[in-house]
């Protein structure tokens, strides 16, 4: 197997099974579960980069005021889907936070229409529309928006559009990111800590090694990502991120039972038939590519 392709599948495979995590800590607010996140994955990452020796970037990172500006907006985004992620996952929303992560690549789309002035081919404009009539439908359906969902995608997509832009790598960008939100994960802790309400102090050593391992839980399945990414084709990779929404999906209904009736089937659908169109468009137009190419 193409060693490339074992990283990036891992990777998401990973970040399918999150829910697992997430609902053995759920004791923790999910506030400060988002904190100890923040601190952890910074310690761990900090300890990645003092073993490779990799620092000459940051003060370059620091003083560049567009550089740095465009890290603190990716921390907040970063922070914002942690929270939302954590928070739908603890309050058994895990098949709604699985409907974010279906919508995101045509997000992207959209995105990249109103923001970099991709033009959309007729396919990608009706992939859009399927999965924007399953938005509607599971709306009407609901009497409401599926705000976790649409809340999760967006501050991904957003995030994944200021990451595509910046200058710095997976590693490093995470760990800029983290760093930024070391003060106040720290400032928010130690006053969970004098009220005596930190689920870190005084916890069982399960509890306090399971905090703890958020670092390399949210750090390792990135750099395998990372190097994934630069081995295998983009094509390739876009139909592998649906393993991480596909696995949240199946743990959601299978083993926390959670509803997804026949009504709310359907908007899934219609958006699975959306990322279908997208999908098949983009292995067509690559393999197009190659024979024009031969």
């Amino acid at each position: 197997m193409n060693s490339g392709l074992l990283y990036a599948a891992v990777a998401y495979a990973v970040w399918g099974l999150f829910p697992l995590y997430f609902k053995a800590v759920q004791d923790v607010p999910p506030l400060q579960m988002l904190m100890h996140r923040a601190v952890w994955s910074m310690l761990f990452l900090v300890i990645v980069l003092m073993t490779r020796r990799q620092w000459a970037w940051l003060g370059r990172a620091v003083r560049d005021r567009k550089v740095l500006g465009c890290f603190v907006a990716s921390a907040l985004l970063l922070s914002l889907n942690w929270f939302v992620y954590i928070w739908a996952v603890n309050h058994g929303r895990v098949v709604d936070a699985s409907l974010g992560y279906f919508i995101t690549p045509l997000l992207n789309v959209l995105l990249g229409l109103l923001v970099l002035g991709e033009r959309l081919r007729s396919l990608q404009w009706g992939a859009v529309g399927l999965a924007a009539a399953g938005v509607a439908w599971l709306t009407w359906h609901s009497g409401g928006l599926p705000w976790i969902g649409l809340l999760l995608a967006a501050t991904f997509g957003i995030y994944g559009l200021l990451r595509k832009t910046a200058p710095l790598g997976a590693l490093e960008g995470l760990t800029l990111e983290t760093l930024l939100m070391f003060p106040a994960a720290a400032l928010y802790l130690g006053w969970q800590s004098a009220a005596g309400a930190n689920a870190f102090s005084g916890a069982p050593l399960s509890t306090q090694l399971l905090l703890a391992a958020a670092g390399p839980i949210t750090a390792i399945p990135l750099l395998m990502f990372a190097t994934g990414a630069r081995r295998i084709p983009m094509s390739l990779l876009g139909l592998l991120q649906y393993i991480s929404p596909t696995l949240q999906l199946l743990l959601g209904v299978a083993l926390y039972d959670e509803p997804l009736g026949g009504a709310r089937l359907l908007g899934f659908i219609l958006i699975w038939g959306g990322l279908a169109i997208y999908s098949l468009e983009g292995l067509w137009r690559s393999r197009a590519g190659k024979t024009l190419g031969a």
